[in-house]
């Protein structure tokens, strides 16, 4: 993937509904190179699909986080299991460095974030903590 390929890329993640020719305009190509380019992304599957996010999908979760999880021993899969059967939990993501894993949280209201929290910190294997509320999202893939 060149540099161009991922201006491509950065212009779809904004806009993935934009035509070809205002993407040709964007990045200084001609429509065909863009076509070509795309299809060829989507081929080699550096490109999976499109997608549509809508704004229930925001409202549904007002208030999300991620919660950084320390595992204890060989606890992972276990754990990972149960987090998985959690209406709360989103996204989990195995991890490098000080976390085992981080958990991608979304709730209704503070409260019901202040359980899951509570419910996943009870969680045999469960060591440490940490979590961070996201206050707003500037960028989504």
């Amino acid at each position: 993937m060149d540099k161009t390929d991922e201006r491509l890329i950065a212009a779809l993640r904004h806009d993935a509904r934009a035509s070809l020719s205002d993407l040709a305009l964007a990045l200084n190509l001609s429509r065909t190179t863009v076509r070509a380019r795309i299809e060829r992304l989507r081929q080699r599957g550096d490109i999976l699909g499109f997608t549509v996010v809508l704004k229930e999908d925001v409202l549904r979760d007002p208030v999300r986080g991620l919660m950084m999880i320390g595992i204890e021993g060989r606890g992972t899969d276990r754990v990972i299991r149960q987090l998985q059967g959690l209406a709360e939990v989103r996204a989990v993501h195995s991890t490098n460095g000080r976390w085992d894993v981080i958990v991608e949280l979304g709730t209704e209201t503070l409260e019901d974030l202040d359980a899951a929290l509570s419910r996943i910190r009870r969680l045999d294997g469960v060591s440490t903590s940490e979590t961070s509320l996201l206050l707003s999202t500037r960028k989504a893939s």
